[in-house]
């Protein structure tokens, strides 16, 4: 993703002075003359498609787990956004996309938003106002820790969250995201392709998730009693929402309203349908039965997987990878049983192992023929950004798993993980909020 640099615009009007910073700054952008109102509305579109996302992913995890459990798991979406969102615009932001300090981080001169206005930043989005372009980021970076929360469903103590998804956001999401995405990172120096999150959003919750699991350990009466999702048409309902809010995710990071969004819309449909026909079919062979549940999670998995191919590849190439994303995320979510560890929800299986097979396929079908900014894979004659692809996701898995693993040690020792055995048994809902998510 483009980035863009601002600032503090100092006005002198009437012989008053007047120090004018962060989003105060309409005659700096008019100056610069290069705003484009048919890009900056589909950013903003884009921002609230993306928004969006967040409560849908709360419903599509909701109605996955027991009833007792419903509301504290809507819980764990809904309040990234409002705490993810605090942390962005006081130094997150900065942080991630902020003049940069030896390819590993921004700096904290953007801290508070300041200089961050509504001229834009030819860094990152040359023709919407730098507010949109950082309000687009922002929902990013909400929806990535609430991903997570898919892993340790119906057993985290709801201040530990809160503690964990803040620390986790400043040192994993925010540095990622500048060395993959931030003018001046490392990762994009190399020439690493993420249209769109592949390693930022769903590498990095994905291995993170798998560190999770792995760390606070099952819940009681894993694989010895039937936990089957408690409302199967809510989980069905966020499927949609998500998919829907996938094409402001993808075709969004465009940057633009132009051909690209359209190839990124596009592509994005592609594989979603191609892994949810692929999951379906798979899932009725070997099992018996084609199941809605099934069907649900193949679409999810196989937008997670095109998501940093999306703005590069054609749409048989898509295609391709959405069959893949289907076929593999379908035999990583039934591995789980076969190595008991309980990720409850299958983040791992379907965003880090999708957004780990979307990296490699970057490299692989890329091509600068549907995106001149980008680069050409395999198959176009370049084996190097196959290597460079595989290379940069590999290494993301490693440091997001060990990071989390360290973070879940840490706050363990500080305040506790899990819940206690007796509100586990009574449910999240009542434990830890004091409410029911249904009275009858």
């Amino acid at each position: 993703m483009p980035r863009s640099r601002n600032v503090s615009s100092f006005i002198m009007t009437s012989g008053a002075f007047a120090a004018v910073m962060g989003p105060g700054l309409a005659r700096a952008s008019d100056a610069a003359g290069k705003i484009d109102t048919g890009d900056t509305a589909w950013i903003l579109i884009s921002t609230a498609l993306v928004m969006l996302m967040t409560p849908g992913l709360a419903m599509f995890y909701g109605g996955m787990v027991r009833r007792k459990n419903v509301l504290g798991t809507i819980m764990h979406s809904f309040i990234a956004i409002a705490l993810v969102s605090v942390q962005w615009v006081l130094f997150g932001y900065s942080l991630a996309f902020g003049p940069d300090v030896n390819g590993l981080i921004g700096n904290l001169s953007w801290a508070g938003l300041a200089g961050v206005g509504t001229a834009p930043n030819a860094d990152y989005a040359a023709t919407v106002p730098h507010l949109a372009f950082m309000a687009y980021q922002m929902m990013f970076a909400v929806i990535t820790p609430a991903l997570i929360s898919g892993a340790f469903a119906e057993r985290m103590k709801f201040s530990t969250y809160l503690v964990f998804s803040l620390a986790w956001t400043t040192i994993v999401y925010d540095p990622v995201a500048h060395w993959v995405w931030g003018a001046g990172g490392w990762m994009k120096g190399l020439g690493v392709l993420d249209f769109a999150g592949g390693i930022v959003v769903h590498a990095t919750s994905g291995f993170s998730a798998l560190a999770a699991a792995l760390y606070i350990g099952k819940r009681k009466g894993f694989l010895q009693e039937s936990m089957p999702p408690h409302d199967l048409p809510l989980t069905v309902f966020g499927a949609g929402i998500l998919w829907f809010g996938w094409f402001g995710f993808n075709a969004g990071s465009a940057l633009s309203s132009g051909g690209l969004a359209a190839v990124a819309f596009v592509t994005t449909h592609t594989a979603a349908v191609a892994a949810t026909l692929t999951w379906t079919l798979v899932e009725w062979y070997y099992r018996g039965k084609p199941t809605m549940f099934g069907a649900a999670t193949g679409a999810i998995a196989g937008l997670a997987t095109i998501t940093p191919a999306a703005g590069y590849v054609s749409s048989m190439a898509a295609l391709a990878i959405g069959a893949g994303a289907g076929l593999l995320c379908y035999t990583a979510l039934n591995a789980k049983v076969k190595f008991r560890y309980d990720d409850s929800l299958d983040a791992f299986g379907v965003h880090g192992v999708g957004g780990m097979l979307g990296t490699v396929m970057a490299g692989v079908f890329a091509s600068t023929a549907i995106n001149a900014g980008g680069s050409n894979g395999l198959f176009f004659g370049n084996p190097r950004q196959l290597a460079i692809q595989a290379g940069a996701v590999l290494l993301i898995a490693a440091y997001s798993f060990a990071v989390s693993m360290v973070l879940f040690k840490v706050i363990d020792k500080a305040m506790g993980l899990r819940v206690a055995k007796d509100e586990e048994i009574e449910g999240l809902d009542i434990s830890q909020h004091g409410e029911a998510g249904y009275t009858h």
